[in-house]
């Protein structure tokens, strides 16, 4: 059996390189909740909404990638939380506008919180307009 700094690692590999939920629900329970104050994902309150909406943005941003810069576990909270900077070229088709060629560096923090051995609620931590702009998408 996995603990959660495991799943916890395969859940975000899985949900960064674009896998959508289908990939990623096997880590999650089945009504996991997302939160975030960014307005790119105003709307989105489930697990599933988001990891299919890093599906799509991965086909906008077809070099996207992560660098992962701190993982941690707090086994007495039931969270792990990981750092990241997320780098990709709007290239593909798809986005609010016709691909721009411009890049975006940001910034961003998940904690996942689990129930027993799956994720029930992630909460992204990130400034969506800091990264719109940088894109030129506003």
């Amino acid at each position: 059996m996995q603990n959660i700094t495991q799943t916890a690692a395969a859940f975000f590999e899985a949900c960064e390189t674009g896998k959508g939920w289908s990939a990623c629900q096997q880590y999650c329970t089945p009504a996991a909740t997302f939160s975030a104050q960014a307005e790119a994902l105003a709307g989105i309150s489930t697990l599933a909404q988001y990891t299919d909406w890093m599906k799509g943005l991965v086909q906008i941003l077809p070099d996207a990638r992560y660098e992962l810069r701190l993982f941690a576990t707090d086994e007495a909270r039931d969270n792990v939380i990981a750092y990241g900077v997320f780098i990709g070229t709007h290239t593909g088709p798809g986005g609010p506008v016709p691909p721009t060629g411009k890049k975006v560096t940001a910034d961003y923090v998940y904690v996942m919180h689990f129930t027993g051995d799956k994720i029930s609620h992630l909460t992204k931590v990130w400034n969506s307009n800091i990264s719109l702009q940088q894109l030129g998408w506003a």
